[in-house]
């Protein structure tokens, strides 16, 4: 499972090995933006050194290259593509099927000095054309296993107003005139539709969901709501960019025990239906059936894999 996904740049060493001993499920060594222009070559060299010498226990540890038509990438492929700790490569601002294709194609042709098995890649939707290409992008390669959302580049290319990585602009609400001939405003998510519209997406052709990172790491109140909403809606995880956010958002992804209870309820109560040949039966004062036990079972197994 990957319901935390930490963020690190890849050129800080000790942030790195802070990465490596956390109980992060999954960490991804950033050469991109996290990385400034100078230090590129460095940070690649310090990907290398982390993959190979550092203990990552069981965590599914990625790394983040650099822009598809940018010179750097070949070069990330050349080192990257062999090395057998790494588990992913991490395109950023996906957004044309020659791109991704590409990078598939390079990976097969370099993995033949690996150990273990074929390298997978994760998309990084984060513009307003990768979010409309989502479904091609998607299929553009077998190699193809994961979304991520990035919610920072997301709200720049389509010029909302706001600053903040993962939030709403202050201003994008609905006001409405109350009966009483006062003024109601009501927040909106600006992120409703590009959550849905890639985790749909990543349903439909049987890829992992993961949101984008909560920018204001130092509020535990934010970072698990924001966690707990993308966990409500079905993805898979949610990035993190700071270690203290990682049990917040861990625990928002993990059933609760309420809804723990009522799953087994649902699952008891089909058991015994089935035997007196009913498709449908009564649990709590809901009726259920099968959708329901899907739903139960799905949140039971995620109970099970988290307490792994």
């Amino acid at each position: 499972m990957t319901r935390t996904v930490l963020a690190v740049p890849a050129h800080r060493r000790r942030l790195v090995e802070s990465a490596a001993r956390s109980a992060a499920d999954a960490v991804f060594l950033d050469l991109e933006d996290a990385v400034p222009e100078a230090e590129k070559a460095q940070a690649l060299d310090a990907a290398c050194a982390a993959l190979r010498e550092l203990d990552w226990g069981g965590k599914t540890v990625s790394v983040r290259v650099n822009a598809a038509d940018g010179p750097l990438l070949n070069g990330e492929i050349a080192r990257l593509g062999t090395l057998d700790r790494l588990d992913s490569l991490i395109l950023p601002k996906a957004e044309r099927v020659a791109e991704v294709a590409r990078l598939g194609q390079a990976l097969r042709e370099v993995g033949r000095a690996r150990n273990r098995g074929p390298l997978e890649l994760e998309l990084l939707i984060e513009t307003a054309l990768g979010l409309v290409s989502v479904e091609t992008l998607a299929q553009a390669d077998e190699r193809v296993r994961a979304l991520h959302l990035g919610v920072g580049d997301f709200a720049g290319s389509i010029g909302a107003r706001s600053a903040e990585i993962g939030g709403s602009p202050a201003g994008y609400r609905q006001t409405t005139c109350e009966a009483d001939g006062g003024y109601l405003d009501t927040p909106l998510d600006l992120f409703a539709y590009p959550m849905m519209r890639l985790l749909v997406c990543a349903r439909a052709f049987g890829l992992r969901a993961i949101d984008g990172p909560c920018g204001a790491y130092r509020d535990e109140r934010l970072t698990r709501g924001w966690a707990a909403r993308a966990a409500a809606m079905g993805f898979d995880g949610k990035q993190v960019i700071h270690p203290s956010q990682i049990e917040a958002t861990r625990d928002a992804f993990m059933p609760s025990a309420d809804e723990l209870a009522f799953a087994r309820r649902v699952v008891n109560a089909m058991r015994d239906a089935q035997t007196e040949g009913k498709g449908a039966v009564s649990v709590d004062g809901k009726m259920i059936d099968y959708a329901n036990v899907r739903m139960a079972e799905r949140m039971l197994a995620l109970a099970a894999h988290g307490a792994l």
